[in-house]
């Protein structure tokens, strides 16, 4: 569950769709049967975090209830479930920080030891320049790969103290780095390279 919103940011005092995510928003309303459009909440509730910088002020949710034709509170209740959704401002590179059992055993808390660090906060922080924010999450999804974060929308695999210090810098110096593992890992398959199906067979052989 997110954690609430927290007294110490502004709130804006309005919020609409750009013409382009309205487009967008009506797109992932007619997916939906007459009388179900209230389904797309969370896909607009996406759309506004996108929009809103990573997160979701409460006029953003107020405008997306009124566009579905709902309760606010009941928009207010899948914002606050959902870790995907942020309550308050995120910096520019949200790192969520894998917790579960298998990227704690492959060593996570060496990753968070890096990004407190060497970033200078804690968890659920943001950075003062607003560059870089921190939580920690439950699985990610990648677990043969753990240890991993997440920054924003993409995954980093397979890492360690030196490989994420060094990912942080190239964030800092404003880089793109590479996505996936972090050690050359194709795919899921196993540490060290695959171990089977190295060499094709002609049919027949």
């Amino acid at each position: 569950m997110s954690a609430s919103q927290s007294p110490g940011h502004a709130e804006p005092q309005s919020f609409a769709f750009t013409p382009e995510n309205k487009a967008e928003a009506e797109k992932l309303i007619a997916r939906y049967p007459k009388g179900r459009q209230q389904s797309a909440v969370m896909g607009l509730l996406w759309l506004a975090q996108r929009q809103s910088g990573g997160w979701l002020p409460r006029a953003a949710m107020e405008h997306v209830a009124a566009t579905l034709g709902m309760a606010p509170i009941r928009v207010y209740e899948v914002a606050t479930f959902y870790t995907m959704y942020n309550l308050k401002p995120v910096g520019k590179h949200h790192i969520q920080l894998c917790r579960t059992t298998p990227c704690w055993l492959r060593g996570s808390d060496a990753l968070r030891e890096v990004c407190e660090t060497k970033l200078g906060i804690g968890l659920k922080e943001v950075t003062p320049d607003g560059k870089f924010s921190l939580v920690e999450v439950e699985c990610l999804g990648a677990c043969v790969n753990a240890p991993m974060i997440q920054i924003n929308d993409d995954f980093y695999e397979d890492l360690d103290a030196k490989s994420m210090e060094a990912l942080l810098d190239k964030l800092a110096r404003g880089e793109t780095p590479k996505v996936g593992s972090q050690t050359g890992r194709q795919g899921s398959a196993p540490d060290g390279g695959p171990t089977t199906l190295l060499n094709a067979t002609k049919a027949g052989e």
